[in-house]
C-alpha cells in the first residue's frame, strides 16, 4: 500500500480519495477550506458528492507539509487558474514523488498546458497526466470507469496502473502526455457548446454533428500543439468528449445550457457554483487557433457568443449557412 497525497478537495479529488481509500492506501487530502476539511474528517463525506462515504484511511489537512511529507505519489487536482500559485506553495516539500496532473485546462496568461506549468516550477520531477471520461459522481460510487495515465516515464505509468486499478477502475497507459492533456482541456469547449444546444432545445442530429465536427476541430488544434492524432480518438479525446457533452453531471455542459436558455455568463457562474474551466479554455484556444492559423468555426462562434454578444440562435444559424466544403 502507498501513501498518496491529493492536492485539492473538490469533487474529483474526493472521488479519487474514496477509490484509493477503498483499495487500502493511506490518503491525505490538502484543502484550502476549513469547512471542507471538517466535512471530510468529521462527517466522512464530501460536500460536492452528496451521499458519498469517505473511508477512515482518508484524512484532510490545510497544511501542505503534512499532506505531502512521506507520500509516494502526489495527485494535483486544482482549477487550472490556481495551478502555478499552488505548486509554488508546496514545491519545497516535494522530493522524489511523481506528480500526477488530474486537472484539465490551461494557464490563461501563458497559454501553457498544466504539465508545462508544473515542469516550469519543478523541472526535476517526473510528471504524469491522469484523464479520461470520468464523472466524479460515478467514480465515488464505484461505477466501472476507464482512464488513461500518460507520462514520458514508463515507471510512472506502471506505478499508477499497479496501485490504482481494480475491477471498478481500469487504467490504460499512454506515451503522449501532451495529447492527453490537450484532449481533456479542449473537449470542455465542445461540451459547453453542447450545453448551449441543449438550452436551445436542439435535437440528436444537432448533437451528433456538433460532437463529430467538434472532435475534428480540437484534434487539428491539438496536433498543432504537439499531441498525437490517435490520442484524440481514444478515451481522453473522443471518450471524454462524449461523456462531457451528453451528461447532466458535466458543469461545463450545464453552464452552456444556461447560456442557451438566455442567462448571462455571470448568472451561469453563480448558478454552477464551481469553476467553469470551459470559459477560460475557450479564450485560450481562440488565441492558440489564431497563432497556429487553425480554422475552428465552432470555437470562433462560441467565443463570439460569450465575448461579442452574438445570440446563441444566430450562432447556430451562422454555422449552418457557412460556405459549402468537403468533409475531409
Amino acid at each position: 500500500m502507498k501513501k498518496i497525497c491529493i492536492i485539492g478537495s473538490g469533487s474529483w479529488g474526493c472521488a479519487l480519495a474514496i477509490h484509493l481509500g477503498k483499495l487500502g492506501h493511506e490518503v491525505r487530502i490538502w484543502s484550502f477550506a476549513e469547512d471542507e476539511k471538517k466535512i471530510i474528517n468529521e462527517k466522512r463525506t464530501c460536500k460536492f458528492l452528496p451521499g458519498s462515504i469517505i473511508p477512515e484511511n482518508v484524512t484532510c489537512t490545510l497544511d501542505y507539509k503534512e499532506a505531502i511529507e512521506g507520500s509516494d505519489i502526489i495527485l494535483h487536482i486544482t482549477p487550472s487558474k490556481f495551478t502555478r500559485d499552488t505548486v509554488k506553495k508546496y514545491k519545497q516539500y516535494v522530493t522524489k514523488q511523481p506528480i500526477i496532473i488530474c486537472s484539465k485546462g490551461f494557464e490563461s496568461e501563458t497559454l501553457m498546458t498544466l504539465d508545462d506549468v508544473i515542469k516550469d516550477e519543478l523541472p526535476n520531477s517526473k510528471i504524469g497526466v491522469l484523464s479520461g471520461p470520468s464523472h466524479a459522481e460515478e467514480v465515488s460510487i464505484a461505477i466501472p470507469t476507464a482512464l488513461v495515465i500518460a507520462s514520458e516515464h514508463e515507471e510512472v505509468c506502471k506505478m499508477i496502473q499497479d496501485e490504482f486499478m481494480n475491477e471498478k477502475l481500469r487504467i490504460y497507459s499512454c506515451e503522449d502526455p501532451k495529447g492527453v492533456e490537450l484532449g481533456g482541456a479542449l473537449k470542455n469547449i465542445i461540451a459547453f457548446c453542447a450545453g448551449i444546444a441543449s438550452g436551445l432545445g436542439l435535437g440528436d442530429n444537432s448533437f451528433a454533428a456538433l460532437i463529430t465536427r467538434g472532435l475534428k476541430e480540437i484534434t487539428e488544434l491539438g496536433v498543432s500543439l504537439g499531441g498525437n492524432k490517435e490520442t484524440f480518438f481514444g478515451l481522453t479525446g473522443l471518450g471524454d468528449l462524449i461523456v462531457t457533452c451528453l451528461s447532466e453531471h458535466s458543469r461545463n455542459r450545464r453552464a452552456g445550457q444556461l447560456i442557451g436558455q438566455g442567462k448571462t455568463l455571470e448568472e451561469a457562474r453563480k448558478e454552477i457554483g464551481m469553476v467553469i474551466e470551459s470559459v477560460d479554455n475557450i479564450e485560450v484556444a481562440h488565441k492558440l487557433a489564431e497563432i497556429h492559423n487553425i480554422e475552428m468555426p465552432i470555437l470562433n462562434t462560441v467565443y463570439a457568443v460569450l465575448f461579442e454578444n452574438l445570440k446563441p440562435e444566430t450562432a447556430v444559424n451562422n454555422l449552418m449557412i457557412r460556405n459549402k466544403k468537403s468533409e475531409f
